[in-house]
């Protein structure tokens, strides 16, 4: 089970990207890695077509092993793992374990 979903804060927690906090773009989880805005940039050779224009070097986030990141409690500001409740309507939610902030 993934325990991070799109638009959701993470640290990276290892790496030379390490310390570096960003936004989750998109997950992978057949691969278990993540992309996140703004870490991991590589750079990419591309060729000139109709539809793009010119080629170039172009800059781009690569993925990033899921194992390296950590999710950001929205109140508390820190890296936190996360719990699952069930709220009284039966919803499952996620829930910060340091604040006990229920996670969006």
């Amino acid at each position: 089970m993934l325990h991070l979903k799109k638009k959701d804060k993470v640290i990276v927690l290892s790496g030379k990207e390490k310390g570096k906090k960003g936004e989750v773009l998109k997950l992978i989880p057949e691969d278990s890695k993540v992309i996140v805005s703004h870490i991991n940039f590589v750079k990419k050779h591309s060729r000139p077509n109709p539809k793009k224009g010119s080629g170039g070097i172009v800059q781009q986030e690569a993925p990033i092993a899921i194992s390296k990141v950590m999710l950001l409690c929205t109140k508390c500001n820190q890296p936190t793992r996360i719990r699952m409740d069930k709220l009284a309507d039966g919803k499952k939610v996620r829930v910060c374990k340091k604040c006990g902030e229920i996670l969006v």
